[in-house]
């Protein structure tokens, strides 16, 4: 199983097969717009600018599951992100990563790179970084800044 097997929901509420994305590096993120992460979408922005022309794609899937910090709709939340931090990577309609109404997405994602612990996401802006094959190369924590992926980027792209 890979990545490209699934289907989710784009935040104007199409179903989007992720075999579209076959062939590109792809980053993960769960996202909210009120949270002392929210500044990530900069960092995020500024990399898809660098990168997307090679093959890279960012997948913005927005969560209300931390501390109720993306209240919004789709709508709003993608308003709120194109105003302030100009996104134009692919966001998609608000889900669930943990629990009982977990996206089926986020369920495979975990279950190929856990956390030190467990595997639930602890937090918003939890990123995972795919390979050209739909494989999970790499999970990072919330406080790990895109900047910071920025070169195991830049390897994946040039495998």
């Amino acid at each position: 199983m890979s990545i490209y097997d699934f289907k989710v929901r784009n935040n104007k509420g199409e179903i989007v097969s992720l075999s579209e994305y076959k062939g590109k590096v792809l980053l993960v993120v769960n996202t909210a717009t009120k949270c002392g992460f929210t500044p990530q979408y900069k960092e995020l922005q500024d990399i898809y600018e660098k990168y997307n022309g090679k093959g890279f794609e960012i997948l913005d899937f927005p969560c209300n599951q931390f501390a109720n910090q993306a209240s919004g709709t789709d709508e709003e939340i993608a308003k709120f992100c194109t105003g302030l931090f100009g996104i134009t990577f692919q966001q998609f309609a608000k889900i669930d990563v943990n629990g009982k109404n977990e996206s089926e997405l986020y369920s495979w994602l975990k279950s190929q790179k856990g956390g030190i612990f467990n595997t639930n996401i602890k937090w918003n802006f939890t990123k995972f970084l795919i390979n050209k094959n739909g494989e999970v190369i790499a999970r990072y924590s919330p406080n790990r800044k895109p900047a910071d992926i920025e070169n195991d980027i830049i390897k994946l792209l040039n495998e």
